[in-house]
């Protein structure tokens, strides 16, 4: 009852504090411009992901005080850490310009302090073709490049209207799914629920300004933050169940594939892979449809209709996470490049 009370009151609490961000960015000229490299038409203002690590780090906090005695899962206060560091530099950067060095400097020092409170470096054993892989000490640095991936390719994939926010509500759900499949109703994973469920309903707050209009924009403070409380859950899965990797990254698939997919051919193609560009596959959709929705809502489609089946399947050992993976992946790489992911756009004319 207190959890409901908690989650009803964190998306109320993001939905006023995104007014107070539009109201603020309008006032210190915060406006995101179109230009040839955007996928919008008209003057926004940015930084609305600002009221989702507000109200996130609010509700986390209540109800890390509200759980009792050794229930209370120390690695919280860790995530709130690394999510609040990325945040601050993403509003740093919202402000002016943050040289990409400096940033991606931070940012790994951020995945350290993540991997440290997850105590990556004792990682269970993680399950793969009937194989059970034992990362030891190798797991610290290949976490790390994990979480800042995951921040940065967030913050690449919002770019269109709703698409980022729409994501953590559908792979939250569908995560919360999988976490209740694999464990019982008095165990630290109904916890892990909870946090997704914050997550989830700080962001439901923020959707009625992003979608399906943009009265405001997410901006690099509030994609970054997701990105890395995000990446941060995937690891803490591996204590409750080592399966429920392999599905977080099933369900997060058309992120992780689009991303990838177009740094790839961007760095094949001698492109500086920092520099804004508008040439991810879902930017190429939604000018192929005119339309931000179509393209938002089909991706939600296919978390819910494609990836979350097989996931459960993985969830519940009916399939191995490795061929899990492969069967996900595969039909999103060849929609990613059906949609020229990463290609100039004279290269697609």
């Amino acid at each position: 009852m207190i959890l409901l009370l908690l989650l009803g009151s964190v998306t109320c609490l993001s939905f006023i504090i995104t007014h107070q961000m539009r109201e603020y960015a309008h006032k210190k000229g915060l406006i995101d411009t179109p230009n040839d490299r955007s996928s919008h038409t008209q003057p926004t203002p940015r930084s609305g992901g600002n009221a989702i690590v507000l109200s996130f780090s609010v509700g986390l906090i209540i109800y890390g005080f509200s759980l009792t005695g050794e229930q209370t899962p120390f690695w919280i206060w860790g995530l709130l850490g690394s999510g609040f560091l990325v945040a601050l530099i993403g509003w740093i950067d919202d402000h002016g310009h943050l040289a990409a060095r400096w940033r991606l400097l931070i940012h790994f020092i951020t995945a350290a302090w993540s991997c440290y409170w997850l105590e990556v470096h004792q990682l269970p054993p993680i399950p793969v073709l009937g194989f059970e892989i034992i990362l030891g000490g190798a797991a610290v640095p290949f976490m790390m490049l994990y979480l800042v991936w995951m921040l940065n390719l967030y913050n690449f994939m919002d770019g269109i209207n709703g698409i980022a926010s729409i994501e953590v509500i559908s792979v939250g759900l569908g995560v919360a799914v999988l976490s209740f499949l694999v464990s019982n109703p008095m165990s630290e994973p109904s916890i892990y629920i909870g946090i997704v469920a914050l997550l989830m309903t700080a962001t439901m707050g923020f959707v009625p300004w992003n979608f399906p209009n943009a009265k405001i924009f997410m901006g690099d403070a509030g994609s970054g933050f997701i990105g890395i409380v995000l990446g941060s859950l995937s690891i803490q899965s591996i204590w409750i169940a080592p399966q429920l990797f392999w599905c977080w990254l099933i369900v997060l698939g058309v992120f992780i594939v689009d991303a990838t997919t177009t740094l790839i051919c961007r760095v094949m193609n001698n492109e500086r892979v920092h520099e804004a560009h508008r040439n991810h596959a879902y930017q190429y959709a939604s000018r192929v449809y005119n339309s931000h929705v179509i393209v938002t809502s089909s991706i939600a489609a296919i978390n819910m209709c494609f990836l979350l089946p097989l996931a459960v399947c993985v969830a519940l050992e009916k399939l191995d996470g490795g061929v899990g993976l492969i069967l996900a992946y595969a039909p999103l790489i060849a929609l990613a490049l059906y949609f020229k992911a990463g290609k100039r756009e004279q290269q697609c004319c």
